[in-house]
């Protein structure tokens, strides 16, 4: 199915996670500072929020749940209708399209994790966009440095921080993309 055949026409559609052991253990979650840096000008902004918001459910409702259209879109700020000229339906298409969800039965299939962005994609971006991807999917760590990434990480925690904030506030601190992940995923497990 082509992602401009995805256009739901009920006013509601299923949701559930697509899993796949590959890119659930090497991907990025959705809300990344990785998926924000270097998917965002792939998807788009719009397919980058509904896909935010279509994974924020499944962290609610692990195993799927019924998403109404309407009120999605209008939460998002977008237009829906069952046209395709729908904003709302354009950036689920646009999910569709680039891979980070797939139309099943009354519903779409969506990835909680990302794979590295597409070599052909890559390719497109800016030179120092590039160059910054090439830091960011070195997998191996320093030692010290994810020692490091790690106690503060525990110290945020500590101090009252949000989960869901560490990768971001290690990154602004100066641990490597590498140990900012690790910590961040190893103190919220």
């Amino acid at each position: 199915m082509a992602a401009s055949d995805f256009t739901p026409t009920d006013p509601t559609l299923m949701v559930v996670p697509w899993h796949d052991p590959v890119v659930d253990d090497l991907g990025f979650d959705v809300r990344s500072c990785y998926v924000e840096q270097f998917w965002l000008g792939v998807l788009g902004p719009s397919a980058m929020w509904a896909l935010r918001r279509l994974v924020a459910g499944l962290d609610r409702f692990p195993l799927g749940y019924e998403l109404d259209l309407d009120e999605t879109a209008h939460e998002l700020g977008l237009s829906y209708s069952t046209a395709t000229s729908s904003t709302f339906v354009r950036a689920l298409q646009r999910c569709v399209m680039f891979g980070v969800a797939q139309p099943i039965a009354d519903g779409l299939a969506v990835r909680r994790r990302l794979p590295p962005v597409a070599a052909r994609h890559l390719a497109r971006m800016p030179v120092a966009l590039q160059q910054q991807h090439r830091t960011w999917t070195v997998r191996r760590t320093d030692l010290d440095d994810l020692t490091r990434g790690m106690a503060l990480a525990q110290a945020m925690v500590a101090a009252g921080d949000d989960p869901e904030v560490l990768e971001r506030q290690l990154l602004a601190v100066g641990v490597s993309p590498a140990a900012a992940i690790e910590a961040a995923e190893r103190v919220s497990a």
